[in-house]
């Protein structure tokens, strides 16, 4: 699908598409991150490894930045990326618990 700037679409139905073009490509990212995720967490040893508060500052601090540049607002930004954080957080944790269990209950 080609690709438009937004003054380039004169109606609602080229709108539309490049919004659908440009989720495809989000939902896309984001499972490339989420494959990074799963090689996060099997390089930790326990649950408590996934949550590391200055490592979230940093990604926090450098999105914000990105948005900055790119003139987007930095707190949207912000928001996103700490739901989206707490998510891979949360998933991490549970897939180091269910390692654990699956050990024998030691850390790995």
């Amino acid at each position: 699908m080609s690709q438009r700037k937004p003054q380039d679409c004169s109606g609602m139905s080229e709108v539309r598409a490049e919004i659908d073009r440009i989720d495809t490509a989000l939902v896309d990212l984001i499972a490339e991150r989420l494959e990074f995720v799963d090689r996060a967490w099997q390089l930790k040893t326990s649950p408590g490894d996934a949550y590391v508060p200055w490592r979230i500052q940093q990604v926090i601090n450098k999105v914000k930045a990105r948005a900055e540049q790119r003139g987007l607002p930095p707190e949207l930004t912000e928001a996103l990326w700490r739901q989206m954080i707490g998510w891979f957080v949360q998933y991490e944790e549970e897939k180091l618990r269910r390692q654990i269990e699956a050990s024998g209950g030691e850390g790995a």
